[in-house]
């Protein structure tokens, strides 16, 4: 635990430091709200909640994309040894995952709050929605962490990084697209419960393998 709050207030720290970084994202997430509001505005009627739906979720998967493929990338190879002369590969990956879901729900809170400014608010169970932005988030951040880990130890980090997460979100993207409809629709929370419990299944998995498989990376 000692291992697991020193790493991530490194996070948190460097990531200060290069507050750039993060406005970069912010402005990211804020653009592309606006752009798809210029783009929809002519023709407000064609922004069913269908569309509306689909729309935001795609956002906030380039935006999860955009946040976390610096993970790995960002740190220098010495940096990579001092660490593995302190901290356990274990507490490395852990951290990275808490520290990007972290990072993960304080933009997807500020994307959807834009977002439903912007664009309007036609979800009917508002609470089951947001319940579902955090479940997705908390996926992304944890997928692409690992993926991020495994294609750090490539050349082409970037395009190995979009090649492997693509197989592995979009059956998460499609789940969390389905729980949201069911919000949108207003439909009773008990229809939502195999959404919710697979989306928790894949979250426990991919921590789970990132925990046990992360040491084998970090030692090649």
């Amino acid at each position: 635990m000692h291992e697991l709050r020193t790493l991530i207030w490194k996070e948190i720290t460097l990531e200060w430091r290069q507050r750039y970084a993060l406005s970069g994202m912010l402005l990211y997430v804020v653009s592309t709200v606006f752009v798809c509001y210029l783009s929809f505005n002519l023709k407000r009627n064609e922004l069913t909640p269908i569309v509306w739906n689909t729309v935001f979720w795609i956002i906030l998967l380039f935006t999860a994309v955009n946040a976390i493929a610096k993970s790995f990338i960002q740190e220098r190879h010495s940096r990579l040894l001092y660490y593995y002369t302190l901290a356990n590969p274990q507490a490395v990956i852990i951290s990275k995952i808490i520290y990007n879901s972290l990072l993960m729900l304080v933009l997807a809170g500020i994307g959807f709050g834009f977002y439903v400014f912007v664009m309007g608010n036609p979800v009917a169970d508002l609470t089951l929605y947001i319940a579902g932005i955090a479940l997705g988030s908390i996926g992304f951040a944890s997928v692409l962490t690992l993926v991020a880990g495994i294609a750090s130890k490539a050349e082409n980090s970037s395009m190995l990084m979009a090649v492997l997460s693509f197989p592995m979100i979009l059956p998460m993207l499609l789940m969390n697209i389905r729980l949201a409809k069911n919000a949108l629709d207003g439909l009773d929370r008990s229809v939502s419960l195999d959404e919710i419990s697979t989306l928790l299944a894949i979250d426990l998995i991919v921590i789970a393998l990132s925990y046990l498989l992360f040491p084998y990376l970090w030692r090649s």
